[in-house]
C-alpha cells in the first residue's frame, strides 16, 4: 500500500518489549513491573503463608523474574532503570518477610542466595552479546 500515513505514537510494543519515543533507544519498564507484580501476587495468593519461604522464592525466581527481565537484555538500561528493577524485587521481599527495614531485606536476600537483579542484568546482556558475536563471526568467515 502506498500513501498510508504512519501514526506518531509515544511508545510501541515489539515482541513484548515496550519501546519509548526518545532521542536515544529506550525501553519502558512499566509493563514488565506490572506483569511481575501480577504474577507474584497470583503465586502469593494461591500459596499464601502455607508454603515455606524457600518454595515461594523458588517460584518467584522461576516464574516471575523471567517475566520482569524479558527482553531487557536487548535494551540499554540506565542506573535508575536498574534501581527500579531492584526496587521491584525488594518490594516482594518486604511483603514476603513483613518488614520495612531494607537491611533485613538485604540479609534475607543474602541468606536465600537471591542475586540483585541489577547484577543479573549485565550477565544476561553479556550472554546476549556473546551469542550475537558468534552469529556475526560465522556470517563473515570464509
Amino acid at each position: 500500500m502506498t500513501g498510508v500515513a504512519l501514526p506518531w505514537v509515544k511508545n510501541l510494543r515489539y515482541l513484548g518489549v515496550f519501546i519509548i519515543r526518545s532521542r536515544t533507544f529506550k525501553c519502558s519498564l512499566d509493563h514488565a513491573r506490572k506483569s511481575f507484580y501480577r504474577s507474584a501476587n497470583y503465586i502469593f495468593g494461591k500459596v499464601g503463608r502455607n508454603a515455606s519461604e524457600e518454595v515461594i522464592l523458588q517460584l518467584i525466581k522461576s516464574k516471575c523474574i523471567p517475566v520482569l527481565l524479558y527482553g531487557l537484555d536487548a535494551c540499554p538500561l540506565t542506573k535508575s532503570d536498574l534501581s527500579v528493577i531492584d526496587f521491584v524485587a525488594n518490594r516482594f521481599f518486604i511483603k514476603l518477610f513483613r518488614t520495612n527495614n531494607i537491611e533485613t531485606v538485604k540479609s534475607c536476600q543474602y541468606y536465600f542466595n537471591f542475586q540483585p537483579l541489577s547484577l543479573l542484568w549485565p550477565e544476561r546482556v553479556k550472554k546476549f552479546d556473546n551469542k550475537y558475536d558468534l552469529f556475526t563471526d560465522s556470517l563473515f568467515t570464509v
